[in-house]
């Protein structure tokens, strides 16, 4: 229960609709696309800021392959392997169909080149060696992939393989792959660089990154195409202009050519149109709340991480933060622990909502003085 409100924030920001498929007041509508579902995000805060039938399931094709980086990527930073780990390419592998990076069979081959093969050919021999190196089979990291969609919040995702190749039991939508590019870039900047390379040769064969918009967008650095008769023409694309980074998800386009410049005006419109701005410092004190049974009278809360959100350029209208604070605060408490939620509202419509955690730890205050506030709080 979260019955106590303070408004801690007021400041002149630009008129907002809480849905984004509503548009935005004052704001053109976003660019109408010829493709079957996309979604247009802020990196910095997660907000949507154009949509379409963002979650309907879809066919990812090879998006999927942005979760086998991601996997590969956290065996990695837990020390399960390194990325100079040299590979003893398998039958199952080295048989895969469609793009490939043609890694021969019971050759070796390293952990970094197969993660190059992965990202920039698309090539679902080095997804399957990968995950048999990884997870010892395929069957096994894939599920290891469906682990970590759940924890990251991708509500209606699920992989049955490392390539994305046609299954009924491979699917995703949108916003799901939206909440995954973010965690990618967020999680594992260093990876992620590898999106960026327009090239990579292996084996004597040079072969393109598939994603055209790396050719036409200076400011674009990823991510990751996808294509399947029935998934059609797939784009997860990334770019950075002026410190801030949106993230736009295409699906179910006609042609290569029709992704791409759908990617493209998605991420046109959004620098065009907003701008990111901080609220709050990493770390930073949001409020000072009242402790009830406690070793101190009051603790200061605060947000873990910096927080921002996207607003419309250029128009006048408010936006405030509310710190929603439980009620009443007991003590002991824990540094870190929740204690409440930060509320951002434009014009009066939430936008976001993140943890307010204790900066300090607060222990039981004596017998004596637990004894007056339990008196105190039979008035409150």
């Amino acid at each position: 229960m979260w019955p106590h409100r303070v408004v801690v924030l007021g400041l002149t920001l630009g008129p907002w609709l809480a849905a984004s498929a509503a548009g935005f007041a004052g704001i053109p509508d976003a660019p109408q696309l010829p493709v079957k579902s996309y979604i247009l995000i802020d990196f910095q805060s997660g907000q949507a800021l154009a949509e379409n039938n963002a979650d309907t399931r879809a066919e990812p094709a090879s998006l999927s392959k942005i979760m086998t980086v991601y996997t590969v990527a956290d065996a990695i930073r837990k020390g399960l392997i390194k990325l100079t780990d040299q590979t003893m390419v398998s039958e199952h592998a080295w048989k895969q169909e469609g793009s490939r990076m043609f890694i021969k069979v019971n050759e070796p081959v390293s952990v970094d080149q197969l993660l190059h093969g992965d990202i920039i050919q698309s090539g679902n021999d080095a997804s399957v060696a990968l995950a048999e190196h990884v997870s010892g089979s395929e069957e096994t990291f894939t599920i290891v992939m469906s682990q970590h969609a759940k924890r990251l919040g991708m509500k209606a995702s699920h992989f049955a393989s490392s390539t994305g190749l046609p299954s009924p039991n491979t699917y995703s939508t949108a916003r799901d792959l939206s909440v995954l590019a973010r965690a990618l870039i967020a999680d594992f900047p260093e990876t992620y660089k590898i999106f960026s390379e327009r090239e990579y040769t292996y084996n004597g064969i040079r072969q393109p990154n598939r994603n055209g918009l790396l050719r036409r967008d200076p400011t674009a650095d990823g991510i990751k195409t996808g294509h399947t008769e029935a998934a059609g023409f797939c784009l997860v694309a990334s770019a950075v202009r002026d410190g801030m980074r949106l993230i736009s998800v295409v699906l179910g386009a006609e042609s290569d050519r029709a992704r791409t410049q759908a990617s493209e005006n998605l991420l046109n419109y959004g620098f065009r149109f907003f701008e990111n701005k901080q609220l709050y410092k990493a770390g930073a004190t949001v409020a000072t709340n009242k402790v009830w049974k406690g070793d101190s009278a009051t603790v200061a809360v605060g947000v873990a991480a910096a927080l921002s959100v996207a607003v419309p350029r250029g128009k006048a209208g408010s936006v405030t933060t509310v710190a929603e604070m439980q009620k009443p605060l007991l003590a002991p408490l824990q540094l870190d622990q929740k204690v409440g939620e930060l509320i951002v509202r434009y014009d009066g419509n939430e936008v976001r909502r993140v943890p307010l955690l204790a900066q300090r730890a607060v222990g039981e205050g004596s017998w004596y003085s637990r004894a007056i506030d339990a008196v105190k709080l039979r008035f409150e």
